[in-house]
């Protein structure tokens, strides 16, 4: 005589589990993917353009301030630094701080310091713009100043929509009761919007006012 055992599995004993990426992060890479190839172009323009007048190009970056832009980077890149601070806290779902100390700043402390920073950056190239305008450097004034307008006017333009972006989050994070993933992760994709405009400013400073 065989006798039969029947066992039964419980459907959440071992079950697989299966770790999806959040779309909304997926999509903002795809589109900051778009945004690489926009400013691509942009490089393209400013290279053609400056191989095709080198004497141009020679006599107006002798108007272009290193030092005054070099600070501008610094301040822009310190940015970089302190949004990712904030991410670190948003992370650990900390909206706010916890006491006046750096250390116990949370999300909004942070962000806060990197608008800032944002701010006096594009204040920086807005008085950068009006001394190249008074002396003589325009957008239509030739080749150069169509080149130099462009590529870092349009960047200015994405550095703005970042400074948007930030006080979205902050005051995201006063509207809501509880601060969950989902605030969190918004302030992840801002942060990724945020270093990628600080890597092409980089890569700008050095093509527009290092190798001259």
């Amino acid at each position: 005589m065989v006798t039969v055992t029947s066992t039964s599995i419980s459907p959440t004993a071992s079950a697989p589990t299966i770790n999806r990426p959040n779309v909304v992060a997926v999509g903002t890479i795809v589109w900051l993917g778009s945004e690489v190839m926009f400013f691509a172009g942009l490089f393209a323009i400013y290279f053609t353009l400056k191989s095709t007048s080198p004497d141009l190009w020679a006599a107006e970056t002798a108007h272009l301030n290193i030092p005054y832009s070099l600070t501008n980077t610094i301040i822009l890149v310190a940015s970089s630094f302190t949004c990712q601070f904030g991410v670190f806290a948003a992370e650990r779902l900390q909206p706010r701080a916890t006491g006046w100390s750096p250390i116990k700043w949370g999300m909004v402390e942070w962000f806060t310091v990197s608008y800032a920073l944002g701010a006096i950056f594009v204040s920086g190239q807005i008085l950068e713009y009006a001394t190249l305008v008074s002396e003589g450097i325009s957008l239509s004034s030739n080749a150069y100043g169509s080149a130099f307008y462009l590529t870092t006017g349009f960047h200015g333009l994405h550095v703005t929509g970042g400074l948007i972006a930030f006080l979205l989050v902050i005051g995201r994070a006063f509207a809501v009761k509880t601060f969950g993933h989902k605030e969190a992760t918004s302030a992840i994709v801002v942060s990724y919007y945020w270093h990628f405009v600080d890597v092409v400013w980089i890569g700008l400073f050095a093509v527009i006012y290092i190798i001259r």
